[in-house]
């Protein structure tokens, strides 16, 4: 499951109440100017209204696809970060002799590691767990998720000598910690990366001018149906719009969001049971993905 199945309708309303108040008003105000003698003269073949509905319809479709792709991206990375995990550690148990405190130190690392990325990429405030591991160990930087991986880094680099590694399986490591900073890059970018926002105010403003045209192509004899039509083809683009614009930041705390926390959960669960711990913590039964 990749979406919250608990979404509910009001959610949606409410993030597009502001415009579906201000369309209907600006439906009305439109459908009674078209009843002014001066208005009722005009008169509009209905193609104009419908090409440049088209022309919109186009316009949302290529912002839905991109928005669509950035969602898509990111639990493409988030799948590779859960894999990422398992496989270090799985090397990590395989290299490193039986009970060393150096498996249970990447263990605990990267189970930090994936809660830290999550919540640095939702600008959220690190949990009690993460902080407090950050606290013991004395890790700071700007970017919390890379100082991490140093210290993965470092720790492989003065451990490998002393236990026996090859250098073939020490390549190996650095290549796991490297697909974890490639994948902890990718996030940021998605992150950071803004969708233009004159192509937003194109959209609105061909929105706007399609339902400002469309009463003068319809029928003057039915004004609620004119209102009425006048006020849900507009909605409908524009809560299309609203839509690509809350799936094109997968990392806003939101119910269509990257599950990171359910995400980190996982991994952690992986990750304990891998180094033999008894008390795994259990599995959430339907997680919210997001947490308000």
């Amino acid at each position: 499951m990749l979406l919250n199945k608990k979404i509910s309708i009001w959610y949606f309303i409410r993030e597009i109440r502001s415009q579906i108040i201000f369309m209907a008003i600006f439906a009305i105000s439109i459908g009674l100017l078209d009843l002014l003698p001066w208005f009722r003269k005009i008169s509009l073949p209905l193609n104009i209204p419908a090409l440049l509905g088209t022309a919109v319809s186009l316009l949302l479709a290529f912002r839905t696809s991109q928005s669509y792709e950035r969602w898509w991206e990111a639990r493409t990375v988030w799948g590779a970060i859960v894999n990422d995990s398992r496989t270090l550690m799985r090397l990590v148990i395989q290299f490193f002799p039986v009970g060393e405190p150096v498996i249970k130190d990447f263990a605990q690392r990267q189970i930090i590691w994936t809660y830290a990325l999550g919540e640095s990429l939702r600008k959220q405030s690190f949990s009690d767990k993460v902080q407090q591991y950050l606290d013991e160990h004395q890790i700071r930087g700007v970017n919390i998720p890379n100082a991490l991986l140093d210290v993965h880094s470092v720790q492989l680099r003065e451990t490998a000598s002393s236990k026996g590694l090859t250098d073939f399986q020490q390549m190996q490591l650095n290549d796991i910690i490297t697909r974890l900073c490639d994948s902890m890059g990718k996030c940021e970018r998605l992150k950071n990366t803004v969708f233009p926002r004159s192509y937003s105010i194109l959209l609105h403003t061909l929105i706007y001018v399609f339902a400002a045209i469309l009463p003068f192509g319809l029928d003057d004899g039915q004004l609620a149906v004119e209102i009425i039509i006048t006020f849900l083809i507009p909605v409908m683009f524009l809560a299309i719009e609203k839509t690509s614009i809350i799936m094109q930041d997968p990392f806003e705390n939101g119910p269509v969001d990257t599950p990171v926390t359910s995400l980190a959960q996982t991994i952690e669960i992986n990750i304990r049971q891998m180094t033999g711990e008894q008390n795994v913590p259990a599995k959430k039964e339907n997680p919210l993905y997001y947490e308000m």
